[in-house]
């Protein structure tokens, strides 16, 4: 199966929101660097694929507080010794207060979001931070109550633009109107796509970008159709989608995926990607990996060009409504510490 090689790729900058961000339009989802489904890289190791991924045209890499407990804003930091910053975009969150009793405990108080502004900066090493998302709406603290908090924040310099992440239209409406919602955070993928019926045409009115992350569907998309080889404690072992009937449900619609690829002349996961990025320009993917390789397959994804015809067929290839599994999960009970510090897609949209 041919690859699209990234070597010939250039990849090009679009703007998020109408407020002035500007990232490259393929961004780097980082929380991976830090132990989601391997072991963490070190510091080293995870800031060499980081500045790997700038020199090859990548400019905004996401992260958060949550992600290995502070440990992938820390190995961002150690990256950026070697990369000018003025031309780096970071995305932090904050909001994920713990976990007790297998679930997530979630603080958008005013006092925590500044609590984890403020530290994040001191993590990261930096002055500001480009994008500041409340990584969980806490329905328990009005959203107004926050959003007027990160906008003092953004008086104050130490954020310049503010996002929502994993909201409801209603919430983005109500965020937005307190100050400008420059991005939300969805997850959004050939098999993930309920953000198309109400999230999207909201942000879209409000001139709203979209951030989408797990853009090949947790490896699904990569050829990951089951639990098979995961390590102990990963969180894709909870994932309804990856276990049971519906696995051997997914594997199939996978397998003529895969056939759909090698008829482009790409692989699955560029192809997928490539859906994703084709949704529009105020669509901005983070697809995260801790291999050189993988990464400059996916950005091979930006050489993929299909017809409007050729778009429709694969988007049928993944039914909607015919995905085993449904997406929002709750099940923390078993995950290991070490993953339960990175918080899964499974929160019903507030």
């Amino acid at each position: 199966m041919k690859e699209k090689k990234a070597a010939t790729v250039e990849v090009p900058m679009a703007k998020v929101g109408t407020q002035g961000l500007k990232v490259s339009k393929l961004g780097f989802g980082c929380s991976g660097l830090s132990g989601i489904f391997n072991d963490p890289l070190s510091f080293e190791e995870g800031a060499a694929v980081i500045v790997d991924a700038f020199h090859k045209g990548v400019t905004f890499f996401d992260t958060s507080d949550a992600y290995g407990n502070g440990h992938n804003e820390l190995l961002i930091a150690h990256a950026l010794k070697h990369l000018p910053r003025e031309k780096v975009q970071i995305a932090s969150k904050f909001g994920i207060a713990g976990f007790m009793d297998g679930r997530i405990l979630i603080d958008g108080s005013p006092e925590y979001a500044r609590k984890c502004c403020q530290e994040s900066l001191k993590r990261l090493g930096v002055d500001y931070i480009d994008l500041y998302f409340p990584h969980r709406v806490d329905t328990t603290v009005p959203i107004e109550h926050t959003m007027n908090e990160l906008k003092k924040l953004v008086e104050e310099g130490k954020i310049k633009y503010i996002g929502m992440c994993e909201a409801s239209a209603e919430t983005i409406r109500r965020a937005h109107a307190v100050h400008p919602i420059t991005a939300a955070q969805m997850e959004w993928s050939l098999w993930t796509r309920d953000v198309e019926d109400e999230i999207i045409p909201v942000c879209r009115e409000l001139g709203i970008g979209v951030i989408a992350y797990s853009p090949l569907g947790h490896g699904f998309f990569a050829g990951r159709t089951g639990t098979e080889g995961l390590p102990e404690g990963s969180i894709l072992a909870l994932n309804p989608r990856f276990n049971g009937e519906n696995a051997v449900k997914n594997r199939k619609i996978y397998m003529r995926f895969a056939e759909l690829a090698e008829k482009h002349g790409c692989t699955p996961p560029q192809l997928a990607l490539a859906w994703v990025l084709h949704q529009g320009e105020d669509v901005i993917p983070i697809p995260g990996t801790t291999k050189v390789e993988h990464f400059d397959a996916n950005i091979g994804s930006l050489n993929v060009k299909l017809s409007e015809e050729e778009w429709e067929e694969v988007s049928a290839a993944v039914p909607r409504d015919k995905i085993g599994g449904e997406r929002d999960i709750e099940l923390f009970t078993s995950c290991s510490w070490k993953f339960a510090n990175t918080p899964l897609p499974a929160i019903p949209l507030q």
